[in-house]
């Protein structure tokens, strides 16, 4: 495989690294994409990182704000994972999705990059976002079609098994943990056929949850996050409004 000695990370909160907190880091959060940078600089000191990702990206700012940016540079890795805010608005033409990422990804693939993209969640076994299974399930059998029309490579999250334990989510329940995204961070380099020193302890199963302790649970998430995303929709508002990119340049990193 040749050697990899740029990468520049898309999309939303899942590729910025929301729910894997780090005082240290830009934004104040790490992420799968910053520990797959981390596993390709060790030994190479050419390597050079940009993570372009913001959360509350929609698909349309994506491209117009990121994709641009990529083909420009020419890095010689690119992954992207958009769509999923898109995905969770009241009204949503998925066929105009995909082919608007369509095209995104073939610009990319045009530079000569390998372009590496994901496909959506199956949340089926969640009570709240098992809404958008349905959608979910036709957006990612659209973008297998564009991934093998394209020669994009695909990250098949869907089919991943392990996800449906809520350890490996954070508070909100939408994004993951930091043991979520450094399983994706080992996920994403073994389908990369990066050698990395990424390892996960196996988890214990988890005890019963007594059902008052759940209701308040559930009581505290609707106050804390459920309420104030509804609010942010109907104001047309986004939790990355006032967020700027981690890395905004293909930089070296300070291991």
């Amino acid at each position: 495989m040749p050697r990899i000695d740029s990468y520049i990370a898309l999309g939303d909160s899942f590729t910025e690294g929301v729910g894997d907190a780090d005082p240290t880091s830009p934004n104040g959060v790490k992420g799968w994409a910053d520990r797959v940078a981390e596993q390709l600089a060790a030994g190479n000191p050419d390597f050079r990182y940009a993570n372009l990702a913001v959360r509350g990206k929609l698909l349309d700012q994506v491209i117009e704000d990121q994709v641009k940016f990529a083909v420009e540079a020419a890095p010689d890795l690119v992954t992207v994972y958009a769509g999923g805010n898109d995905m969770m608005r009241p009204k949503v033409d998925i066929d105009g999705i995909v082919g608007r990422y369509d095209a995104a990804l073939a610009d990319l693939k045009a530079t000569g990059a390998r372009v590496v993209a994901f496909t959506a969640y199956d949340a089926g076994w969640s009570p709240i976002f098992r809404t958008f299974r349905g959608r979910t399930a036709i957006y990612n059998e659209l973008l297998r079609e564009v991934a093998d029309h394209r020669g994009i490579e695909l990250v098949d999250y869907w089919r991943f098994d392990g996800y449906d334990d809520p350890r490996m989510w954070d508070w909100d329940r939408l994004h993951m943990s930091t043991r979520g995204h450094t399983r994706m961070a080992a996920e994403v380099l073994d389908f990369l056929g990066v050698e990395h020193s990424i390892q996960l302890e196996d988890l214990d199963a988890l005890p019963p949850i007594d059902p008052a302790a759940r209701r308040r649970e559930n009581a505290e998430w609707v106050k804390s996050f459920a309420a104030p995303w509804v609010s942010r929709r109907l104001r047309g508002a986004s939790s990355g409004d006032d967020v700027a990119p981690k890395h905004s340049a293909l930089q070296h990193l300070a291991l």
